[in-house]
């Protein structure tokens, strides 16, 4: 009795495994819920097959239940090839779907490029039927015055189905629209003319086509805060002039030290020549030392000369200034 139990657990054990794998392959559910949709799917070639495919039936059935009931034809092989290569597809149906409404014309062969392009193609259909603003960081210009401008814009912008597969995002929008706006402030006379007319900025950028190779379409550029920096005119003289003084420091102190090392040299030589001059005049003696002992100057010669000296110290000292002769 025991042996027959045990068996019979085995037995109902494996029929629950039996229905269960069954049930996995062949989703009986989704097959009544599509039937009932309106969907005629084929139990063994559809669900089955998607299942050795190794592609969800839930998600693929769901899908083409919400396209069915939106009125838009979808082939099921599409489906799981779109699947297969790594799309979204509830998101592709969902998009077909509201592109429809829209009458924005999108097929799904374009909608399943754009996204496997990266591109989320629900939220581009989205941004198609409800513009979407981008707001440009703070743009610093510098008008023709000399005088800094900070700018603030605000790009509504509308997806291009068209051109989202191959077209620049945002990034190259706001590139474009703040290098417009550096440019059109830097052509400005004055900084008082964009302050007075903003909307001058906005038009002339506007005007120049930046959302050519773009995956948008810009609806209108609207600067939201024009604000005055800084004179940087005036800073780059204050700049310039403070450059030149430093230079013309170093010039000057050029010339101080060569003036110096002229003056160094100057007195260098007068020492020079005050030596050449002491050392001859120290020659003087031994020369009169040799005349008299060589008979050529006698002691009334000697004399007489030493009165010539002394009167012309008596000269000199005579004939210079009352102040040098008080010093003395």
């Amino acid at each position: 009795m025991e042996a027959l139990a045990g068996l019979s657990i085995i037995i109902i054990f494996a029929i629950l495994i039996f229905i269960f794998i069954l049930l996995y392959f062949i989703p009986l559910g989704l097959y009544i819920t599509a039937y009932f949709s309106g969907v005629k799917l084929k139990i063994f070639r559809d669900l089955v097959g998607m299942r050795l495919r190794k592609v969800p039936p839930t998600i693929i059935v769901r899908s083409i239940i919400t396209a069915n009931k939106a009125g838009i034809s979808v082939d099921l092989g599409k489906l799981e090839a779109h699947y297969l290569a790594g799309g979204n597809v509830e998101k592709v149906i969902l998009a077909l779907v509201s592109s429809d409404k829209a009458n924005l014309g999108l097929t799904f062969e374009r909608a399943t490029a754009i996204d496997l392009a990266g591109r989320d193609v629900l939220e581009a259909v989205k941004m198609s039927v409800n513009p979407k603003v981008i707001e440009t960081p703070l743009v610093a210009a510098m008008a023709k015055d000399g005088i800094q401008l900070k700018a603030i814009a605000r790009i509504t912008v509308r997806a291009n189905i068209d051109r989202l597969v191959g077209g620049a995002g945002e990034t190259t929008v706001l590139a474009r629209v703040g290098e417009g706006i550096v440019s059109t402030i830097g052509s400005s006379a004055s900084h008082k003319n964009v302050l007075e007319n903003p909307d001058s900025i906005s038009k002339v950028v506007l005007a120049k086509g930046l959302d050519a190779g773009t995956a948008f379409e810009i609806l209108s550029i609207d600067i939201a805060d024009v604000d005055v920096g800084e004179n940087i005119g005036a800073k780059l003289q204050t700049d310039q002039a403070q450059a030149d003084l430093q230079i013309a420091r170093a010039r000057a102190e050029e010339r101080r030290a060569a003036a110096v090392a002229l003056e160094q040299e100057m007195i260098a030589e007068v020492a020079r020549q005050k030596a050449r001059v002491i050392e001859a005049e120290a020659e003087v003696p031994k020369a009169i030392a040799e005349a008299f002992r060589s008979g050529r100057l006698g002691i009334m010669d000697y004399y007489n000369l030493k009165n010539v000296q002394a009167d012309t110290l008596m000269r000199e000292s005579i004939g210079k200034p009352e102040d040098k002769r008080e010093k003395e």
